[in-house]
């Protein structure tokens, strides 16, 4: 018998729409560009043939329309993994629960996600304007830890080396190293982006080795980091959402890749700040190729 989620747990607005992002199960498309910045969603509908529905609430912006006969649904996130929590979750309900009855239905509905966002390289080969696809990426954010299923849907050989190697504190919470969808990444990276691994982490300043008044717990920790290895990959930049995007992904049977503009090179410590006016670059490829 399928359960039925109340009130409290599914929460439904008045108009129909789900909770936080104010989306109607209607106006869902299968085929999502995810990015953090609300003020971007308007850029990638700039690219739409026709526009189909339009709504925004606090920092979730969603415009829905075709783009070369493909339907596709431009949703912002805000910054964080505990934000992409809410959207991916918001997300697969209005995809695979019926809101009238608040039960899941009888058959899934697959979704493909690719975020597009910005982000701060580590190595000396991802100067500033580098793409880099993720092709695994490590959470700093713990937010994993808190499903069922979190082992099956992370890299625990991967997990255990980075920890080994970069001398993890425990106290930090345990990270996890969630798999970007392969068949998808390949499609989005193509022959021009970097394939790389990703952290995500839970914040901007401390967790990413930026000290400014208050000091580190680990001051060494971003040389370690630069300097891991495992199987040919190094870690490549620093994000805040791709590692829950691939879990939840992943658990939930849904398709997600991640690519980032880097905009800040942290070795040679350097930022471009004038990037909005050149991602336009990187959201007409993955348009083209999602």
């Amino acid at each position: 018998m399928s359960r039925t989620f109340p009130p409290s747990e599914l929460i439904i607005n008045n108009d129909g729409s789900i909770f936080h992002l104010h989306v109607k199960p209607e106006n869902l498309a299968d085929k999502i560009i995810l990015v953090g910045d609300p003020g971007r969603v308007p850029l990638v509908a700039s690219h739409f043939d026709t526009i189909e529905n339009e709504v925004q609430s606090r920092e979730f912006h969603s415009i829905t329309g075709i783009y070369k006969g493909k339907r596709i649904m431009a949703q912002s996130t805000g910054i964080g993994c505990d934000n992409i929590d809410i959207v991916m979750n918001e997300l697969d309900a209005l995809a695979n629960i019926d809101f009238a009855t608040r039960t899941e239905k009888p058959e899934h509905r697959h979704l493909t996600l690719v975020r597009i966002g910005t982000c701060g390289g580590l190595q000396p080969g991802t100067p500033e304007g580098t793409y880099i696809a993720s092709v695994k990426s490590i959470g700093f954010d713990g937010l994993l830890n808190f499903y069922a299923g979190r082992n099956e849907a992370s890299d625990l050989d991967f997990e255990n080396e980075f920890k080994k190697q970069v001398k993890w504190n425990p106290q930090i919470g345990n990270p996890y190293v969630a798999t970007e969808d392969p068949e998808l990444t390949d499609r989005i990276a193509a022959n021009d982006m970097v394939r790389g691994v990703t952290i995500a982490c839970g914040g901007f300043f401390g967790p990413q080795g930026r000290r400014l008044r208050l000091p580190l717990a680990d001051p060494d920790l971003n040389e370690k980091i630069e300097a891991f290895e495992y199987k040919g990959l190094k870690i490549t930049n620093f994000e805040m959402e791709s590692s829950a995007l691939a879990g939840l992904a992943s658990l939930m049977g849904h398709s997600a890749a991640t690519c980032c503009m880097v905009i800040a090179n942290r070795r040679a410590h350097r930022a471009n700040t004038g990037y909005k006016s050149s991602i336009d670059g990187l959201i007409r490829l993955v348009l083209d190729r999602i």
